[in-house]
């Protein structure tokens, strides 16, 4: 087994050099490994270390996605999505290539590693990959085209904030106009950073805002 360690102040939250050389030669003496300093890119997140600060983003994943699909001279949209518009099977809607819709879902699905602000947005979009229509690529397209225009986007995370566990969830009721199944989601800070988030559809229909919230905080607690 190969592992690639990096290693630097951030990361070891600041633990002393001769803690961070006996950590390495543990582990060489366990796995076949490689130092290789300061971690600056892995896996399509770029990784900005400061002072005091360290910043995470797909900047360069996000601009290669745009003109993978076509769109980096297209208008860009202030949004990921338009607040009015309710996506549905549109089973007599045009029939558009699976492939290129779900190469484009999966895509943003990945980019989502770092942009929970699209997640929402992403997540409904997948849910018509079975049998995509032209009113679900123009909403994956608009997305993409919010990304062009927020590629720079990330999550800052900072080492000097107070480590305390908040969470927020929410939820919209009877949103799904096929099932009408609502949509909850929720995120988690640990003092300021931003540590998790999710956006998911319900298993069950709920019958009232009250019972959708609810489920939302149960799932949030758990």
């Amino acid at each position: 087994m190969i592992a690639q360690i990096y290693v630097d102040d951030i990361v070891f939250g600041g633990m002393s050099e001769k803690m961070v050389d006996l950590f390495v030669t543990q582990m060489k003496s366990e796995f076949d490994m490689s130092l290789v300093g300061e971690l600056n890119y892995f896996l399509g997140l770029q990784v900005r270390q400061m002072e005091d600060t360290l910043f995470v983003s797909q900047s360069k994943y996000a601009k290669e996605l745009v003109k993978k699909f076509g769109l980096e001279n297209a208008t860009h949209k202030r949004t990921p999505a338009g607040t009015h518009i309710k996506l549905s099977k549109d089973e007599s809607g045009t029939e558009v290539d699976q492939s290129m819709y779900r190469s484009m879902i999966g895509s943003l699905l990945y980019l989502t590693a770092s942009r929970p602000d699209i997640s929402f947005a992403v997540g409904v979009c997948a849910r018509y990959q079975a049998a995509p229509k032209a009113s679900h690529l123009v909403q994956v397209k608009r997305i993409i085209k919010y990304v062009s225009g927020t590629s720079e986007y990330g999550i800052l995370y900072a080492n000097n904030t107070d480590p305390k566990l908040v969470g927020y969830c929410n939820a919209d009721w009877a949103g799904n106009a096929d099932d009408r199944k609502s949509t909850y989601g929720g995120c988690f800070f640990l003092g300021n950073n931003l540590i998790s988030w999710f956006s998911k559809k319900q298993n069950c229909v709920s019958l009232s805002t009250v019972e959708a919230e609810y489920i939302a905080a149960g799932s949030g607690c758990t």
